[in-house]
């Protein structure tokens, strides 16, 4: 599953430098899935949308930190746990309850999102 950051947040942004993918906006910023990943030309978002990497995407979330789905791997192929949710002061880098997905998904998508 996901990494989602709650409403929660106070906004200290401790959570994105620590992110390997790039996953990790301050509310309110367009993302590009190209930012922080070797991926070139276009991409196939969850929602089976084709983008272009360097489109800019709508934010999450207009107010809070929030975390990209398409790049959030949940640190799978950098670390042993999720980096945002071990710096995070208040514990709000949690479980997207929402999004089921094993390890080989998160696996599969670092390695879509970083091409040897």
């Amino acid at each position: 599953m996901a990494i989602i950051i709650t409403d929660e947040c106070i906004n200290c942004g401790a959570c994105e430098p620590e992110c390997p993918n790039n996953a990790i906006y301050e509310g309110g910023v367009e993302w590009k899935i190209s930012e922080g990943t070797g991926v070139q030309g276009t991409y196939t978002l969850e929602t089976g949308v084709e983008v272009g990497v360097d489109d800019e995407q709508a934010p999450i979330d207009p107010d809070i930190y929030f975390i990209s789905p398409d790049k959030c791997t949940e640190c799978k192929g950098f670390h042993e746990e999720p980096q945002c949710a071990a710096v995070c002061p208040v514990d709000c880098c949690v479980d997207d309850p929402d999004r089921r997905e094993t390890e080989e998904d998160l696996l599969a998508r670092q390695a879509r999102l970083h091409p040897a």
